[in-house]
Formats: C-alpha cells, sequence, structure tokens
C-alpha cells in the first residue's frame, strides 16, 4: 500500500496497520478519541488527512512513501 494512493478514508483496522499497532490497540485509540473517526451509519471510519496530521506528514512527504511489503 501507498500512503500516495489512500481514499480520502480508511478503516481503524487499516488506519492501525499503518501505524503498526494492533487491531485492538486502533479501536481502543478511537474509542479514547486518540485516533480521529467519522461514524457514518455502523461504520468507523478515518479521515485519511487527519490521520496524516497526526503524523504530522504532508502530501509532499507521503509522495513515496511505501507501507507494508514493497510488491
Amino acid at each position: 500500500m501507498t500512503l500516495k494512493y489512500l481514499p480520502p478514508t480508511i478503516s481503524v483496522e487499516q488506519a492501525g496497520e499503518l501505524l503498526g499497532i494492533s487491531r485492538r490497540s486502533a479501536y481502543r485509540a478511537a474509542s479514547t478519541g486518540e485516533l480521529p473517526t467519522l461514524r457514518l451509519g455502523r461504520r468507523l471510519l478515518v479521515p485519511t488527512a487527519r490521520l496524516l496530521d497526526l503524523l504530522g506528514l504532508s502530501t509532499e512527504q507521503i509522495a513515496e512513501f511505501k507501507v507494508g511489503n514493497p510488491a
């Protein structure tokens, strides 16, 4: 996965993967407000722009940043 091509929102699980934390830790962070989320119906989503802000990354910095296994 390349950060440059992330959609406007991602799942809490995907955000946890990007942060290098477990699914449980990601949901715990979402419930305490440490991880920014939006609720749309029953879905809990993480706004990609707010997640990148949280990480201190700009769009220029993520252009070539790759996450996970390079394939």
